[in-house]
Parts: C-alpha cells; structure tokens; sequence
C-alpha cells in the first residue's frame, strides 16, 4: 500500500502539471464518470496485485505475469468495445495462458502460488484498465487527465492504510520511492498514448521489452535466476505477442 501510494503519488502531481500547461481537463461527459472510475478501479487492483507479486516472486516472473495484460487487453475489448477476435487471436490468448500455467506452477502445497495467482490477476487487472483507456480516449478524454484521474484515485485508496499502517521510511528509501514513482509517471503517460491511438493487439509486441530489463534487473541486483519451467513460459508467452505482431501487419 505504501509503494502504491507513493508510486501514484508522483504520478498525480506530474499529471496535474502537464494538465495546467496544456490547458487540458475533463471534457464534460457525464457518460465517462463510470469508465474513468473502473479504469482507476482496476489499474489500482492490477497495481496492488503486481507490487505483492514482485515482493514474493522473482522478478521475472512477476513481470512476465503482469505483462498478461496485453492478452487480457484484448479480451475485455471484444467484451467491452466489441472488437473483433480472429481465431489466431483466440489461439494467442490460449497459448500466453497456458505459458502462464508454467510460470505460475499451481500446486496445492506451493508456497509460491498466492503471489503467483496475485501477479495473473494483477496482469487481468492492467488489461482491464487499458481497456477502459482506449474507451475513454475514442470518447474524448485526454491522456493525461486520465493518469491524473486514476492516480489520484489511487492514493485516496491507499491513504487510510498509509496513516493506520505505516512502515518508517530512511531517507534512501524514501528517495527510492519518489523515483519509482517518477518513472511510472512516465511509463503512465506513454503507455496511456499507445493504448489510445492504437488497439492492444498491435502495440502488445513492444510491451514485452520490459521482461528482458526485469530478467536482467533481478539477476544482476538479486542474484535471481528464473527456472527452466518459467524460461519456457517466457517463450510462450512471447512468442504469442510477436506471433499477433506479425499477423496484425499482414492482415492490415
């Protein structure tokens, strides 16, 4: 709660920044009050649900779970926006499932699979959110009074358990925490710009990046060494993502 609050935190005055600079607000529809709640509603879920799962996890493997998001993206848009799924899409989202199953390796008796079970639904959760982010801005809303929105929803969240529970902080962890929540500021915004002038299924490709920085992050700062099960869920799950990639180019 208190990663989150601070994360958000950053994010929130950064936003609210960029906002007065370019003279951007709400735009007046009543009918987007719901939709920016639930994507606040979700992102905060898919947050929580990543920060546990990063703490519990090797980061690789919490990453990779996270970035199930793209699929589940691609979901809730046929669900939510009514987009068309193709059957390679269909089979896409099966294969970054089961890739996840490798990952995830549920076991009744294994200590690992709370978190592991947290960090897929964390990855529902993101998918949720940038589904609502690609409805809000065909509707109107600005990038960045949808960050603002959500970050400040966040915080108000995470408050209460910041003032009733909370853990001293030195002067390096709370510097660390700014930080963090300065590069989610900025991984907010553009990942907030991609989902609103493309469709999840052709900017999933690129989200991926983000597990070969956590594989090597996680060994170089933890000594963290992914299994051979989770190695082969990387895979997968990747494969699937440039797999849409290329069949996005060539149908369009």
């Amino acid at each position: 709660m208190q990663k989150s609050f601070f994360r958000n935190f950053v994010a929130f005055f950064f936003a609210l920044a960029f906002m007065r600079r370019k003279k951007i607000w709400f735009s007046g529809k009543s009918s987007n009050i719901l939709p920016l709640i639930l994507r606040s509603v979700f992102g905060t879920v898919g947050i929580l649900c990543n920060f546990y799962a990063v703490d519990h996890l090797v980061l690789a493997d919490a990453s990779m779970l996270n970035k199930m998001s793209p699929f589940f993206a691609i979901i809730f848009s046929c669900l939510i926006l009514k987009e068309k799924v193709s059957p390679f899409q269909a089979m896409a989202v099966g294969g970054a499932f089961l890739g996840s199953l490798l990952i995830i390796k549920p076991t009744v008796i294994g200590m690992d699979l709370f978190p592991a079970v947290l960090g897929f639904l964390g990855g529902m959760g993101a998918g949720a959110a940038y589904t609502m982010v690609r409805y809000l801005s065909e509707r109107g809303e600005k990038g960045p009074f949808i960050v603002c929105f959500f970050s400040g929803f966040s915080c108000l969240v995470t408050l209460p358990f910041l003032i009733f529970s909370f853990y001293p902080m030195t002067i390096w962890q709370l510097a660390i925490l700014l930080l963090a929540g300065l590069c989610a500021a900025g991984g907010q915004f553009t990942i907030t710009a991609a989902y609103s002038y493309a469709p999840a299924r052709e900017i999933s490709v690129y989200d991926y990046s983000q597990i070969v920085f956590s594989a090597v992050l996680g060994y170089c700062v933890f000594g963290q060494i992914p299994d051979v099960l989770s190695w082969l869920g990387y895979l997968i799950i990747c494969s699937m993502a440039v797999g849409m990639f290329f069949y996005h180019k060539k149908v369009t």
